[in-house]
């Protein structure tokens, strides 16, 4: 099944980067099990991903509710943000690279989710809440590399940011059907070879499910 690599750390081409190193555990496995299908990288860091500002999408969301005409710069920021949407629901299977920095996602995962999280394409308004629109078996998998444990209910537990947004995101806002979360923790604080092994393993256990 087509899959969509969505990379968010900014030096996505590190090797020794866990991201990187997740990553490269799911593309083999994915090879392994689906030497014809296809897998698709989008790193974010590398592409052009339009940004919430006055002159950026604020100015197109605005112009094309209104129906004014828009200029070449808005014109192609509206092509972009378009492409990115369409990348994004024409995969059913998707793996979100995550590096945690300060609790947090990064800056361009953000700003990717500001062009993929439309009303009357990924979820809709009603009077009771906002409905998700994603729900023809859409399933991710979040690939998260934190340096401390956040698994374990002890201190930083309630302060996994990343998988606590992109869980709301995905599942509760645009109603993907699965969300699983394989993490390389603990990299300050434990060995790099304990880290990968628990986190291939976590990996093993899941990835049958995410593709049936």
């Amino acid at each position: 099944m087509d899959t969509l690599i969505i990379n968010s750390h900014p030096d996505f081409g590190n090797p020794q980067s866990f991201s990187h190193r997740l990553q490269e555990l799911f593309c083999q496995k994915f090879t392994q099990a689906f030497p014809q299908s296809k897998l698709t990288i989008l790193n974010l860091y590398d592409t052009e991903i339009p940004e919430i500002s006055k002159e950026g999408l604020l100015a197109v969301w605005k112009k094309l509710g209104t129906g004014q005409e828009l200029t070449a710069q808005e014109a192609k920021l509206a092509t972009q943000s378009q492409s990115l949407l369409a990348q994004f629901k024409a995969h059913k299977r998707q793996a979100f690279v995550s590096p945690m920095h300060n609790f947090n996602v990064t800056a361009r995962a953000k700003s990717y989710i500001d062009n993929i999280l439309v009303a009357g394409e990924t979820f809709k308004y009603t009077k009771d809440g906002s409905v998700g629109l994603m729900t023809d078996d859409y399933r991710v998998i979040l690939l998260e590399a934190s340096g401390s444990v956040y698994s374990d209910n002890g201190r930083y537990t309630p302060y996994e940011f990343p998988a606590l947004y992109l869980r709301a995101i995905y599942e509760e806002f645009m109603g993907f059907s699965d969300f699983h979360i394989i993490r390389a923790e603990g990299t300050s604080v434990l060995g790099a070879d304990k880290v990968l092994e628990k986190a291939a393993k976590d990996l093993d256990a899941v990835f049958a499910t995410f593709y049936q």
